[in-house]
């Protein structure tokens, strides 16, 4: 039988975050330096859950050391890591590379610098809600369900918990604080899964900031 939810939280759930940081990156680390999406990785969860770094580094050292067996494998019972670009052969030793550079991060308190987000992974999860409200209300269907940008915003607020459409003008908040240019808001909001344009004749920053004001109404 299939891992239950508990069970997989509790042997596999900081692993399965940090190999889902490898979503459309490279796993090109090296005993010398942590790839793109793992210092992604470890500069969020410094950020937002230290504690959890010390699990991560222990699931990915016990699945390198301890790989599901045939047994675990034909009953379900087992973590099916997902496909980052290596060769089978290598990929228990690279991670153990992953467990090396979690381990020296919070052994050695080398927590990366507060940067804009590098990857997907880390803009999604470092704007949360923001990604659910420009994903859910702004993908490409939003012509064919609302007639125009107010009325998806109405629809979000008429149909979300008070609570977080607060937590989502935070992070609205918190992105416009990052002061980027119109060509990286306009990746950001893309990233957070934003499938249409802004409305005529705002720029992707312009309208979040709009976005912002109407939604704390």
């Amino acid at each position: 039988m299939a891992l239950t939810p508990l069970e997989h939280d509790r042997r596999y759930g900081e692993l399965d975050q940090v190999l889902r940081a490898y979503a459309g990156q490279p796993a090109d680390d090296t005993e010398e330096k942590p790839s793109r999406a793992l210092t992604a990785y470890l500069r969020h969860t410094w950020h937002t859950r230290p504690w959890a770094l010390a699990v991560a580094e222990s699931q990915l050292r016990e699945y390198a050391r301890n790989p599901p067996g045939r047994l675990r494998v034909r009953l379900g019972e087992f973590y099916a890591l997902p496909d980052v670009g290596l060769p089978d052969g290598e990929l228990l030793d690279w991670l153990t590379v992953l467990a090396d550079h979690v381990r020296h991060s919070v052994e050695e308190g080398l927590a990366p610098p507060p940067a804009v987000p590098a990857t997907h992974w880390e803009w999604n999860a470092r704007f949360p809600e923001l990604g659910q409200l420009l994903g859910g209300w702004f993908s490409q269907d939003m012509p064919d369900e609302f007639e125009d940008h107010d009325a998806a915003v109405d629809d979000y607020r008429a149909t979300t918990d008070p609570h977080l459409v607060a937590r989502t003008v935070g992070e609205l908040r918190e992105l416009l604080a990052l002061k980027l240019d119109e060509p990286a808001y306009a990746l950001a909001v893309a990233e957070l899964g934003m499938e249409v344009d802004p409305p005529a004749p705002y720029a992707p920053g312009g309208w979040l900031a709009l976005l912002a004001g109407r939604l704390e109404r």
